[in-house]
């Protein structure tokens, strides 16, 4: 059974930084590339509506942002711990969201990385980030 479990979200204050963990179990994770999503807190939506935040190639080598978060985000890897992380700084009030990390296995892919949730096989609950103003 695939689990991906997220941590590490909570208050902070607006300049602030934050750190979440994506901690995979049941899959190779060294076989899948990883994305960070996030979605406004309080709607129901399809997760194919979530925005896209970030995204790292199964080795690590390749990393991709939204225009939103890049120069403040910060996506790795750490293959031997089964987990991603995404450490946010400079955080502003407009990144208040529940982050969902997901994974997807390209092996049989030329693609290495995408930024569409549709693309995305497996998907964690999300862990809730807010930032004050």
């Amino acid at each position: 059974q695939v689990q991906l479990v997220e941590s590490g979200g909570g208050l902070v204050q607006a300049g602030g930084s934050m750190r979440l963990s994506c901690a995979a179990s049941g899959l190779t994770f060294s076989d899948y590339a990883v994305g960070w999503f996030r979605q406004a807190p309080g709607k129901e939506r399809e997760f194919v509506e979530r925005e896209f935040v970030a995204t790292i190639s199964w080795n690590g080598a390749v990393t991709y942002y939204s225009d939103s978060v890049k120069g403040r985000f910060t996506i790795s890897r750490d293959n031997a711990k089964n987990t991603a992380y995404l450490q946010m700084n400079s955080l502003i009030p407009e990144d208040t969201a529940d982050y969902y990390c997901a994974a997807v296995d390209f092996r049989s892919s030329i693609v290495v990385v995408s930024t569409q949730a549709n693309e995305y096989e497996y998907w964690g609950q999300g862990t809730q980030v807010t930032v004050s103003s």
